[in-house]
């Protein structure tokens, strides 16, 4: 089952997704003419595992991590699909990076890997937006518009072995499968519920493969996960 959630005249509404509606508790709503597309879910963190495929590690000169290397965004660097990507003027270098996320489902912490799929929503997609030149991970990473995400919660989905791709402008950058990960989806969610105690609606994005590359004003960036969708978001340049 699919889970979105849309903004409309009268307030966001949340409910089951299916061939471009939205059912809800009160009602059947059609993307693009009752509204659109917000956010799968409202995370009060977006929780971020870098350096978590081989390659990427030989590609950026990086070390193999011992544990799972993260980092946090947060909320404010959110966007729904179909949400234009802002280029900052402070960056000369956005990069893009496709993530399969994991949704958590309830407040927790201290989950043993073989009990994270009952404490996960469901599974959807985040674009990393990096802006590769500044300093520090924080200011690289955690900026209005770095945390694309959705464009919708898939909740029956075993993500240990899915096949995903990423295309910018129509040219293929991303391939690659989820089981190449170093530190699996389980084991992830795990070990950041040792350290943080997680909320519903929080979101932990497990890295992306190799080939990050740059991005350009009028770049259309569509990330894809065999068995969730396609994220797809436009990169615009500063007014």
């Amino acid at each position: 089952m699919r889970l979105a959630r849309l903004s409309t005249p009268d307030g966001p509404v949340s409910g089951r997704y299916a061939d471009g509606v939205v059912h809800a508790t009160d009602g059947r709503y059609e993307v693009g003419v009752d509204g659109h597309l917000l956010p799968p879910c409202e995370p009060t963190a977006l929780y971020c595992v870098g350096r978590n495929y081989a390659e990427t590690l030989e590609q950026m000169e990086y070390e193999r991590p011992e544990e799972p290397d993260f980092f946090i965004k947060p909320p404010a660097s959110l966007l729904a699909h179909g949400e234009s990507i802002p280029y900052p003027e402070f960056t000369d270098e956005l990069t893009y990076a496709g993530e399969l996320a994991a949704v958590i489902d309830e407040r927790c912490r201290n989950v043993a890997p073989e009990a994270v799929p009952e404490i996960v929503r469901g599974y959807t997609i985040m674009n990393d937006v990096d802006a590769l030149d500044q300093g520090g991970r924080t200011a690289r990473k955690a900026f209005d518009g770095s945390g694309p995400l959705g464009p919708w919660i898939e909740t029956d989905l075993d993500p240990t072995g899915i096949d995903m791709h990423t295309d910018v402008a129509g040219e293929r950058r991303q391939e690659a499968n989820t089981e190449l990960m170093l530190f699996d989806p389980y084991e992830v969610v795990s070990y950041l519920s040792r350290r943080f105690t997680f909320r519903p609606g929080d979101v932990v994005a497990f890295g992306s493969p190799a080939n990050p590359g740059l991005l350009e004003p009028g770049d259309t960036v569509e990330i894809t996960y065999e068995g969730v969708g396609t994220l797809r978001n436009a990169v615009v340049g500063a007014d």
